[in-house]
């Protein structure tokens, strides 16, 4: 049995394969996915795991560089947006470095996830709870 933190063999793998600049997304349960990105579906029921827990697991196992958000979370959920800028830096600290945050229009958002590796979905249902982290280098 694995010993680290990230059990969910899917997200594990998706994690090792990330090189410098690779994308994924972590998503809300109402985020739209390409049909030609793969897809994690880890939500159970509404809110069951929440966004913020997702987030929190996978940057146990990943170097994170950079984010992008929906410029809408600002106004539209602007406890989660808090939550998750607090969590990011926190995050930057524990690596070492400063993770830089980008906002773009939601539209913008769901096309750029076409890029990513993995599109891994929450069960959180709350307004633009979506997340596109791009993998740094831990040397």
């Amino acid at each position: 049995m694995k010993k680290g933190v990230l059990l969910n063999a899917d997200v594990s793998a998706v994690v090792s394969r990330l090189g410098h600049t690779d994308q994924i997304v972590i998503c809300d349960a109402g985020l739209p996915i390409p049909a030609a990105t793969q897809r994690i579906d880890l939500a159970l029921t509404q809110g069951v795991p929440t966004f913020l827990q997702v987030l929190g697991v996978v940057t146990q196992e990943m170097q994170v560089e950079s984010a992008i958000l929906a410029e809408e979370i600002v106004k539209q959920n602007p406890q989660l947006h808090r939550a998750l800028l607090a969590q990011l830096t926190e995050l930057g600290q524990h690596q070492g470095n400063t993770i830089s945050v980008s906002y773009i229009s939601h539209s913008a958002f769901k096309a750029q996830t076409e890029h990513s590796r993995a599109v891994i979905r929450s069960g959180e249902c709350s307004p633009y709870a979506n997340v596109i982290l791009c993998a740094g280098v831990t040397f």
